[in-house]
């Protein structure tokens, strides 16, 4: 069986979910529009040619990246987050997946 990882909650949330807006439903909604945000930047900066706007949309990125850990951190620490641990096998698997799409590209040298 898997392991969960998880915080124990904190605060008072409902049992039931009603149609109001809690804390959680909040931070959940701009933890999920941080992750927009960046995989937006992410788009923009692969298809980047001006070095001074590449520097300053990389800078606007790495903060949005910082935003949305804090985010997600804070969920977790609250218990609001939960994450199922992998086991070995899925590990091994993950790896050797990627580790076959590295054959697929022999023009890259990967370390």
């Amino acid at each position: 069986m898997a392991t969960q990882i998880a915080v124990p909650q904190s605060g008072q949330l409902p049992q039931v979910k009603g149609p109001e807006f809690n804390d959680r439903d909040r931070i959940n909604d701009i933890l999920s529009y941080e992750k927009y945000l960046t995989s937006g930047y992410n788009t923009g900066l692969n298809e980047m040619q001006n070095p001074q706007l590449r520097q300053k949309i990389g800078a606007i990125l790495q903060d949005a990246h910082l935003a949305q850990f804090q985010l997600f951190d804070l969920m977790f620490q609250k218990g609001w987050y939960k994450m199922k641990a992998a086991e070995t096998q899925e590990i091994t698997q993950a790896h050797q997946q990627f580790t076959d799409y590295k054959t697929q590209f022999p023009a890259f040298t990967y370390h």
